[in-house]
């Protein structure tokens, strides 16, 4: 047996263990298989056709794992479905991520998907750290051989690999930063997993900024312009350079908690005064940051702006009486208020406190006689709260867009719904927006790093922004928002949304609210009415506050 590999059985699967210079597992694993795959198709035999079945899953995983944990590429490569990508991708593996020994271990199949852990000695510059994670593979027949093969994917390597993306051992690209909040307080993804994104991205960005030092490091080149890459292990320590942000430690860890109530739920808060960021989380915590990169209809938080276009357009001010019936026809298509509920003789305050959809649906008629009801909602945003503008926060965040409309979009989009998509981060500035008088674009970090320029919008009139709160108070005290922010300090204000999604059998919850210099937004997946599900979420951060 060469020194370079051994084999071992272990809980009774098949455990290689590769390590040295050439890793010589080739030939010992021939030895055990007669030189060929444990399941293959003999010379004159018919191509099998059909699924594969438990004894081919299970020999063909063993085979691939073992090739692969050898060092044998070109053999590992024969056993997948795409050769040409697999071989240099197996071999990668070894030379660029400096994998000096790799124990994989293959688990119980569940039909023709094998789980298996990987435990690879990362050795560079005489140091080894080990690097253990899980993956799976999926088995499956060739469609020219009948041959039971891997189906070749990047994440077969690691989970988090992409098609651009390599594994790479060396100095790191940027040193390590030091993330700390508004107080110094120091932030990391262990204590605040929504963070984990935000903190690698930031070390991307600013890293050379912020006055450390590299040092050694196992990672995931993402291999794109602007993607961050992956961070796995840690060999040895540069100096991390400390860099400050907009985030408010208390009022992060009142967000990583209030989310955790829900299966799928995202909110972020602001500092109107500064449009400072104080809080990002997203429950489950992942690389995809929903609470600044969501791109989803907000429902009637949107008649904030709707509300806002109405009073700059001359149609009603809060105490102007307005009309709203249970239901209204509006470009061939009839829309409903929650229940079919009805107002008589009620103000546009009466109507945004209760989410009338009808009474803001009808302003399309006295907008239409100005030729502007397709455009004004989307101008109104954009100029007053700098929806659909280029953001520039200090990571990636999605601008919010309010695009033009036609036909029964436009009354579709005056309740948030259409073609309209925010994120809660773009929500929770409708609200800032509002209780500042004006837009200030939110940030993570000051622009001076970097000098990137801030969207701008006009200051709303004086008059304008007062009847803004004066509704917002109104549905945060008497309203459909009313029993979410009971508990929350004055001056306060909110409201509530859901938004109706295509092949989903409850709507989104939505839920935007302010209360002194905090303003916050949330959304729940599939949450129902706005006040259930996205308002204590909201409430819980507001408090914090």
């Amino acid at each position: 047996m060469r020194s370079g590999a051994k084999i071992a059985i272990v809980g009774g699967v098949f455990v290689v263990v590769a390590s040295g210079v050439g890793y010589g597992g080739y030939n010992l694993w021939n030895g055990i298989t007669g030189g060929e795959t444990s399941v293959g198709v003999n010379a004159g035999d018919a191509p099998k056709s059909g699924p594969v079945t438990p004894d081919e899953v299970t020999a063909t995983a063993k085979d691939f794992l073992a090739a692969w944990a050898a060092g044998e590429s070109d053999k590992a490569a024969q056993l997948t479905d795409d050769p040409v990508t697999a071989g240099p991708a197996v071999a990668a593996y070894r030379e660029g991520a400096s994998v000096s020994k790799a124990v994989i271990t293959p688990g119980t199949p569940a039909g023709a998907t094998v789980p298996f852990t990987v435990k690879a000695t990362i050795t560079y510059g005489g140091v080894s750290k080990d690097l253990s994670y899980a993956s799976e593979l999926t088995v499956v027949r060739g469609q020219t051989t009948g041959r039971p093969l891997v189906k070749w994917r990047p994440t077969v390597i690691h989970p988090k690999l992409t098609a651009a993306g390599s594994l790479r051992t060396g100095e790191a690209k940027t040193p390590a930063i030091k993330a700390v909040d508004r107080n110094g307080v120091e932030l990391t993804a262990e204590k605040y997993p929504s963070l984990g994104p935000v903190l690698t991205e930031l070390r991307r960005r600013y890293g050379s900024k912020a006055g450390g030092s590299a040092g050694v490091e196992t990672w995931i080149d993402s291999g794109s312009e602007g993607v961050a890459d992956t961070p796995l292990l840690v060999l040895s320590k540069g100096r991390p350079g400390t860099l400050e942000t907009t985030i408010d430690a208390g009022v992060q860890a009142a967000a990583e908690k209030a989310v955790k109530s829900f299966d799928s739920a995202s909110v972020a808060a602001i500092e109107p005064s500064t449009g400072a960021i104080r809080a990002v989380a997203n429950n489950p915590a992942k690389e995809f940051n929903t609470a600044l990169m969501g791109q989803q209809a907000p429902g009637s938080t949107m008649k904030i702006v709707t509300a806002t276009m109405m009073m700059k357009n001359g149609l009603a001010m809060p105490g102007s009486r307005v009309e709203c019936p249970p239901d209204v026809m509006s470009r061939g298509r009839t829309f409903h208020n929650l229940k079919d509920f009805s107002i008589t003789g009620g103000t546009l305050t009466d109507a945004f406190r209760r989410s009338c959809n009808t009474a803001f649906i009808k302003a399309i008629t006295k907008l239409s006689d100005k030729g502007v009801a397709d455009t004004a909602l989307g101008a109104t945003a954009r100029d007053s709260f700098g929806i659909g503008q280029e953001w520039n926060i200090g990571v990636q965040a999605a601008d919010g867009s309010v695009p033009e409309s036609a036909g029964a979009e436009t009354p579709a989009s005056y309740i948030g719904q259409g073609k309209i998509t925010m994120s809660a981060l773009n929500v929770a500035s409708l609200s800032a927006t509002a209780k500042n008088g004006g837009f200030l674009q939110p940030y993570l970090v000051a622009r001076e790093l970097d000098d990137r320029p801030f969207a701008t919008a006009d200051r709303l009139p004086s008059e304008i922004a007062a009847g803004l709160r004066r509704m917002m108070n109104a549905a945060a005290t008497n309203g459909t928002a009313a029993e979410a922010m009971a508990g929350v300090p004055s001056p306060k204000g909110a409201k509530t949304g859901s938004a109706e999604l295509d092949g989903q059998s409850a709507s989104n919850s939505w839920f935007t609210g302010y209360s002194g210099d905090l303003a916050a937004a949330a959304v729940v997946q599939a949450g129902g009415h706005g006040g259930d599900a996205a308002g204590p979420v909201v409430a819980q951060v507001l408090k914090a506050g």
